[in-house]
């Protein structure tokens, strides 16, 4: 290909059609910045949200010894259940 057919072949686009495409570009990029800015704030408001609700609970553990006999333990309410040895005093966790 020579020069004389590749300048005939392009498309000439007028100075001031690409002026306001750079214009509206700039508009849009500047929209998006502030769209990030606004996510990562509502971002940060959620966890904090969500890291004061949890902070105003107290976890606590409660440690009752049942007496089964020879027969089974059932204890019905909320909470883990723990399937095996009994715990008695001289092995159970500390709270």
């Amino acid at each position: 290909m020579d020069c004389k057919t590749c300048k005939e072949s392009r498309a000439v686009v007028p100075y001031i059609v690409h002026e306001s495409a750079m214009a509206r570009q700039e508009r849009t990029i500047k929209r998006l910045w502030i769209a990030l800015l606004v996510s990562i704030c509502l971002w940060a408001a959620t966890v904090g949200g969500v890291i004061y609700y949890e902070a105003q609970f107290v976890d606590e553990s409660v440690w009752q010894e049942v007496d089964t006999g020879e027969g089974d333990a059932y204890v019905a309410g909320i909470g883990d259940v723990n399937y095996g040895e009994s715990q008695t005093e001289g092995n159970a966790p500390n709270p």
